[in-house]
C-alpha cells in the first residue's frame, strides 16, 4: 500500500483515534499499529525484535513511572541517546505524557550538556549508560533514567520500569507536548527549536508520499540519527505508517550494508557522508551484501553532491531521494531519482502543501534562474527558538537561511547558506559551487571552502580538501581544476590537505574548526 493504503477506510479506523488522543506522533503511530496488528513487528535492533503489541504496552508502563516519579503533561525532559529501542520507547512514552521532550545531541560534552539542560528548563534526563560520566557532570542534579545499560546500574533502567508498573492503555494527556530539536551549531552554540505535535491534515502526507513514496506496512532502516530532525522525521513516518523501525546504535558503513541485506528494509534513512562511506569500502565488501530491498534511499541533513548521488545510483540502482529542508522550516523540496539522474545536484520540487519561492534582498520574488534567498511556506514549520527569535519571515513564507535558484525545468538548486558568503574583491562567491567543483576531481574524497580575512581583497577563498589514498593532486592542480571551470575570483587562494573533515553527528562539516586551522 501507499499513500492510497495510508488513506483507506481499514487503516484510518485505527489512526484516527489514535491521533485524537496522542496527535501526529509516534505514540499515535504506534498504538495504532497495536490495535490493527499486535503480533506484527513493530521495531528490530541489536537487542532483538519487539511487537507493535509489546512497544504499546511497555510506552503505556514507562510513561506511568515517569509519572510516578512526577513527570507530567509540559515538563521538560531531556532524552540523551542512540538509535535503539530505549529512544524510541522513550519518545513515545513522552509523548504519551505530553512531556516537552528536548532531543540531546550524542556529541555533547559536559559543558554543552548543562548549557542547554538549563538554558530549556530541562528536570528530568533520559539517557544511554555510555553518557553518565557527561551527565554526572553536566546535569547530575536532574531525576534520572537509563534508556540503555550493558551493567548493573543505580539509577531505573527502562525495562525495570516497564516490568514494574501496568501497561494499559493510557488517557490523552491534558495538553499536546512539543519537540525541541538543537540546531546543528555547525557556525556557533545550537539553538532550540520547538515544534508543537500538532495534529496536522493528511494533506501533508499525501504530499511529502507523491514525491518520497513511502508505503504502509514496510520495513525502515534509520541510519541516521534519531536525535537530529531527519532521523526522527522517520521515526514519526515510520509510525505513522506502521513500519518496522530498524536501528543500530552506532553507524559502521559494513554494518549498515549487513543491516539491509539481514531485515530486508525497503527503506533506508541516511544522511549523506552516511552514503560517502560506503561508497569508500572496497568494492569487494559492497559486493558480498544483497540491497536488492531497497526501495528508498532517503538523504537529507547536509548537501548531496551530485557527483555522489550519481556514483550511489551506479552502485545500488535509481533509489535516493534528496529532501531539502531545515529543523525550522521542515519540508521544502524532495528531488527524485530520475531528476537527479537529469540534474545532479538538484534539491528536486516542493510537495503539494509547500511553496518555494527565491527572494531578493527587497523581499519580491526574482525571476528563474537568478540566486536569491530561498523562503518557505508549509503547515510543519517551527514554533521559534526556544531563547526566543524566529527565522525572518516575508508574506508568510519562512527562510530557510539558503540561497539558491531554480532552473529553466523548475528544479531547485541550493547554492549555499545566506550567511556563507564570501565577499572577496567585490565579487560574491558562495562555498557550495567550489567545494562541488573541487570534490568532481578524480583525486578527491570531499572537500569544505571557508573565506577568511585578507588585507588587499577583504576575503580570500581557503579549501580543505580530503585526497583519495593514493592520489598525487596537490595545491596548483586543483587551483587550475577551479580556474578551468569557474571565475577566477573563485579559485581558492590557498588548499589544505586533511586526512578527514570535522564533522557534528548529522554529518555537516563544522566550518568554525576548520576557520581555526
Amino acid at each position: 500500500m501507499g499513500a492510497a493504503g495510508f488513506l483507506s477506510p481499514s487503516f484510518l479506523r485505527s489512526l484516527v483515534p489514535a491521533m485524537g488522543k496522542f496527535g501526529s506522533t509516534s505514540a499515535t503511530g504506534f498504538h495504532a499499529a497495536a490495535q490493527r496488528n499486535p503480533e506484527g513487528i513493530g521495531l528490530i535492533d541489536e537487542a532483538g525484535e519487539m511487537t507493535f503489541g509489546e512497544l504499546d504496552r511497555s510506552t503505556n508502563a514507562i510513561a506511568r513511572a515517569l509519572a510516578s516519579a512526577g513527570v507530567k503533561a509540559g515538563d521538560g525532559v531531556g532524552l540523551f541517546a542512540r538509535n535503539h529501542r530505549g529512544f524510541v520507547q522513550a519518545q513515545a512514552a513522552l509523548d504519551k505524557l505530553g512531556a516537552n521532550t528536548l532531543l540531546l545531541n550524542t556529541g555533547f560534552a559536559a559543558p554543552q550538556l548543562k548549557e542547554v539542560c538549563k538554558r530549556e528548563g530541562t528536570e528530568v534526563i533520559l539517557y544511554d549508560e555510555e553518557f553518565r560520566p557527561m551527565v554526572e557532570e553536566g546535569a547530575g542534579h536532574l531525576t534520572r533514567f537509563l534508556t540503555f545499560a550493558e551493567s548493573p546500574a543505580e539509577e531505573k533502567t527502562f525495562d525495570a520500569l516497564a516490568s514494574a508498573h501496568d501497561g494499559a492503555d493510557l488517557e490523552a494527556p491534558s495538553q499536546q507536548g512539543r519537540v525541541t530539536v538543537l540546531t546543528s551549531g555547525t557556525t556557533g552554540t545550537p539553538k532550540g527549536a520547538q515544534r508543537t505535535l500538532k495534529r496536522q491534515g493528511l494533506d501533508t502526507f499525501v504530499g511529502l508520499f507523491g514525491r518520497m513514496p513511502l508505503r504502509t506496512g514496510t520495513r525502515t532502516l534509520i541510519a541516521a540519527p534519531a536525535f537530529h530532525s531527519w532521523g526522527g522525521f522517520h521515526l514519526l513516518i515510520a509510525a505513522q505508517l506502521g513500519s518496522t523501525v530498524c536501528m543500530q546504535r552506532r553507524f559502521d558503513p559494513e554494518r549498515t550494508l549487513e543491516a539491509i541485506q539481514r531485515y530486508r528494509p525497503e527503506v533506508l534513512a541516511v544522511v549523506p557522508v552516511m552514503m560517502q562511506r560506503i561508497l569508500d569500502l572496497d568494492p569487494t565488501i559492497v559486493a558480498r551484501y544483497d540491497t536488492s530491498s531497497l526501495e528508498l534511499v532517503c538523504a537529507s541533513g547536509s548537501a548531496l553532491p551530485g557527483e555522489l548521488a550519481l556514483r550511489w545510483m551506479d552502485t545500488f540502482g535509481d533509489n535516493i531521494y534528496n529532501f531539502y529542508g531545515s529543523t525550522e522550516v521542515a519540508q521544502a523540496t524532495i528531488a527524485q531519482p530520475d531528476e537527479l539522474r537529469a540534474a545532479p545536484g538538484t534539491a528536486g520540487r516542493p510537495p503539494r502543501g509547500t511553496t518555494v519561492r527565491i527572494l531578493g534582498e527587497d523581499g519580491k520574488e526574482l525571476p528563474q534562474g537568478q540566486t536569491g534567498r530561498i523562503f518557505v511556506a508549509n503547515e510543519n514549520q517551527f514554533d521559534g527558538y526556544t531563547g526566543g527569535g524566529n527565522k525572518e519571515i516575508i508574506d508568510g513564507l519562512m527562510s530557510s537561511g539558503d540561497v539558491g535558484h531554480f532552473d529553466e525545468e523548475g528544479l531547485l538548486f541550493v547554492d549555499g547558506r545566506d550567511d556563507d558568503m564570501i565577499i572577496s574583491g567585490g565579487e560574491n562567491v558562495f562555498p557550495r559551487e567550489v567545494e562541488d567543483l573541487l570534490s568532481d576531481h578524480g583525486d578527491v574524497v570531499e572537500a569544505s571552502v571557508i573565506g577568511v580575512p585578507d588585507p588587499e581583497f577583504g576575503q580570500r577563498l581557503k579549501a580543505f580538501v580530503v585526497l583519495k589514498d593514493g592520489a598525487s593532486a596537490d595545491q596548483a592542480a586543483l587551483q587550475a581544476h577551479v580556474k578551468s571551470n569557474l571565475a577566477r575570483y573563485k579559485v581558492p587562494r590557498e588548499i589544505v590537505f586533511l586526512d578527514e573533515l570535522p564533522r557534528n553527528p548529522t554529518g555537516k562539516v563544522l566550518k568554525r574548526q576548520l576557520a581555526e586551522l
